[in-house]
């Protein structure tokens, strides 16, 4: 009788090694969304250089500022559709990683 050995995959913490660059990828795309959410209303409504006291910001009004992260949330949220659409549609799986 002989045995049949599979394959030996290599693993990260009991899973498939390309989880790894999922887990990575998706780790890091939060924490730069997480970061902006944070600090974009403050970068907007902060005083801009010139300013008494000068400061790193834009200096847009609070009415401003939340239109334009409430705009930037939504479009986080829509473009991947938009994307995916495209990458099935016209690209292809492959075309649209490249880009």
């Amino acid at each position: 009788m002989s045995t049949v050995t599979a394959p030996t995959q290599r693993t990260f913490f009991g899973h498939p090694a390309g989880l790894s660059t999922l887990f990575f990828t998706e780790f890091w795309e939060r924490f730069s969304y997480y970061g902006m959410r944070a600090l974009l209303v403050l970068y907007l409504v902060a005083p801009p250089d010139g300013a008494t006291p000068p400061g790193p910001g834009l200096g847009m009004d609070t009415a401003t500022a939340s239109a334009i992260y409430g705009t930037y949330v939504a479009l986080v949220y829509l473009f991947p559709l938009l994307g995916g659409w495209i990458a099935d549609r016209m690209w292809g799986f492959r075309r649209a990683v490249l880009v």
